[in-house]
């Protein structure tokens, strides 16, 4: 395995820990302040993103190379509001798509084939999950600081962002 994609294969590694661990500590947040269907909403999102960084792990084993296994920040588990919560929930996802895209450009550049071929299931998956994040945040903007409207946003989540793909 070229060294310069492993490398950056290893980063997207902990990019992926790092987002499960973030939205493991949005889904205690949201649990604490009585929003059950926003806290199992993000305890799913982090489990998504522990199997999104686990099947790296296993490739590059798979090739043959070296996963290192991270150290992880601490993540913010604090929020305002439940649109701080959502922003930074948008801000995560186009992080790592735009880290997804380094590891793509670099696989073009060396002309590894396989792991832009591995890479193409997430550039998907991102699209996918910017786009989620864009419309709950759209929604949560239209709602505003009404307590009745996060109500039911809260009671709606799973609804509302299984449906964001079919706009």
């Amino acid at each position: 395995m070229n060294t310069t994609i492993e490398k950056l294969l290893n980063d997207q590694i902990k990019y992926e820990a790092n987002a499960s661990m973030q939205y493991l500590a949005m889904a205690s947040w949201s649990d604490s302040k009585g929003y059950n269907g926003i806290a199992q909403f993000f305890y799913s999102q982090s489990e998504e993103e522990r199997v999104h960084m686990t099947k790296l792990v296993k490739f590059v084993n798979e090739r043959g190379g070296v996963v290192i296994i991270p150290e992880l920040a601490k993540p913010i588990d604090t929020f305002k509001s439940l649109n701080a919560l959502f922003k930074k929930f948008l801000s995560s996802e186009i992080f790592v798509t735009e880290q997804i895209n380094k590891v793509i450009f670099e696989c073009l550049e060396k002309k590894d084939y396989n792991v832009h071929n591995f890479m193409q299931w997430y550039v998907t998956e991102q699209l996918e999950e910017e786009a989620m994040a864009r419309t709950l945040l759209d929604k949560l903007n239209i709602i505003g600081e009404d307590k009745s409207g996060h109500y039911l946003f809260d009671r709606d989540i799973n609804t509302i962002a299984n449906s964001s793909g079919e706009e």
